[in-house]
């Protein structure tokens, strides 16, 4: 069990992800728009429920569960995020 969890956690970090907004961050392209205040506030809060949903998508699309899952979810909102 241990090893499929393990092959699973390499598999994914090994697989792109699909990319959020062209390959940038949230808080990269807040700051190429040059937002800032509460505009920046409620952009980087639309970012992160969009990058919520296309990672649990993408998790889904690879049929990942429990353990797997959540690691998956965390580093793709994370690095989504920015």
């Amino acid at each position: 069990m241990r090893l499929v969890v393990l092959c699973s956690f390499a598999l994914a970090a090994l697989v792109p992800v699909a990319s959020f907004s062209a390959d940038m961050s949230c808080n990269a392209a807040a700051t190429e728009k040059k937002l800032a205040g509460a505009a920046k506030t409620s952009f980087l809060k639309k970012c992160q429920k969009d990058a919520a949903a296309t990672c649990d998508t993408a998790a889904a699309e690879k049929k990942l569960a429990g353990a797997a899952k959540t690691s998956f979810t965390k580093k793709c909102n994370r690095d989504a995020v920015g």
